[in-house]
């Protein structure tokens, strides 16, 4: 069974992975697992069917590009140099992901789990876009006169006898099993609207709902699938964080598996990287060089976050930074063909215990070293 990490897809929001590099945890924790498995660079996944988006589009100063070319320039623009990743990059609305998307939802048509039905939403009078539920200014245009529009919809029927989230969908060990998200995950509507008004995203015309896109929560799986099957992995493994899962698991409940792909969830925490800089004395006492600084940033912090699966406190640092010091100390000299096959196990069965073993996570640095 062949695994294959890769991000949940990240918003294209402003920001870049210099200022903020908490947005890239997910995207270095794949690469991260990837490495350690022997596997090439696997692609960054994006998610450009956003709301923002669309604002930032129609508010752009200056001639009007494209909105794929416009998406394209803001993801160059996060990368050092503008020079794009080994592994190359995918969004949402690629025409690859476009495709299978459509594949999925007229699989489940079919089915009977997605229906087509004409429905009744809050709609804003003003713009025309969809606003949900609760009386709340539209976030398109910030109008506050809204009514119920009929139109026809893509709908999701939840199974009544099947958990939203069940222990096959992460890809934990079975005492690291999230079983609070599994509880709270489950607490959404029995039916599901997935077809939404937004500007950019996978068009659902082909099914008649012009002017409708699907929703980009359905999106983002449809994404990691197509990147799967890209590289003929049989386990999709998505990168995300407990909040963000907790958000788009319901809508993923029917597009986590086609084709013989089958995708799970391996949650991580937060990383406090705004108080890294306060390691200095511990570098300095090391005499830690800037490879070994930015190796602890970049790929084992991210991996400490699969372990620590809440957020990890600046004050636990040092002790982090010590743990990883006596294991780069401790590298063998020469790989350990039993031991790397062991760890290679522990990653493919979500298992996390190594991380903290100094010698495992010594030979997972020899591994990727080798790779790199």
């Amino acid at each position: 069974m062949r695994h294959l990490f890769l991000n949940g897809p990240v918003q294209n929001g402003t920001f870049t992975f210099g200022t903020h590099p908490g947005k890239a945890v997910g995207i270095r924790l794949a690469a991260a697992l990837n490495a350690i498995l022997g596997l090439p660079p696997a692609p960054h996944l994006w998610n450009t069917a956003t709301l923002a988006g669309d604002l930032r589009h129609r508010e752009a100063e200056g001639p009007k590009i494209l909105r794929q070319r416009f998406e394209a320039d803001l993801i160059a623009g996060k990368y050092p140099s503008g020079r794009p990743p080994a592994g190359g990059i995918m969004t949402d609305t690629d025409a690859e992901v476009a495709g299978l998307s459509l594949e999925m939802i007229e699989n489940n048509l079919r089915a009977g789990t997605l229906t087509i039905s004409r429905e009744a939403v809050p709609t804003c009078r003003a713009c025309g876009h969809m606003t949900g539920a609760g009386g709340h200014p539209c976030n398109a245009c910030g109008s506050t006169d809204t009514r119920a529009r009929t139109g026809l919809h893509l709908v999701a029927e939840l199974a009544k006898d099947r958990p939203v989230l069940d222990r096959s969908d992460i890809h934990a060990s079975h005492r690291q099993q999230p079983r609070h998200l599994q509880g709270t995950v489950g607490k959404v509507p029995g039916r599901l609207i997935l077809s939404r008004t937004r500007d950019h995203g996978i068009d659902l015309s082909p099914f008649g709902l012009d002017r409708l896109v699907l929703d980009p929560r359905v999106g983002i799986h449809a994404t990691v699938l197509a990147a799967a099957r890209r590289h003929r992995a049989e386990v999709a493994v998505m990168t995300i964080t407990q909040n963000a899962a907790n958000h788009i698991a319901a809508h993923g409940l029917h597009f986590r598996g086609h084709d013989g792909i089958r995708l799970r969830y391996a949650l991580h925490g937060h990383l406090p990287y705004s108080h890294t800089a306060g390691l200095q004395p511990l570098h300095d006492a090391y005499r830690a060089t800037p490879a070994i600084k930015e190796s602890f940033e970049v790929w084992f912090l991210p991996l400490f976050s699969l372990q620590a699966k809440a957020a990890t406190r600046p004050e636990q640092l040092p002790a982090i930074f010590r743990h990883y010091m006596r294991a780069h100390l401790a590298r063998p000299a020469a790989a350990d063909e039993e031991m790397i096959e062991a760890l290679r196990c522990s990653v493919e069965a979500g298992n996390t215990e190594w991380i903290t073993q100094k010698h495992a996570l010594a030979a997972a640095m020899t591994v990727c070293e080798a790779s790199a």
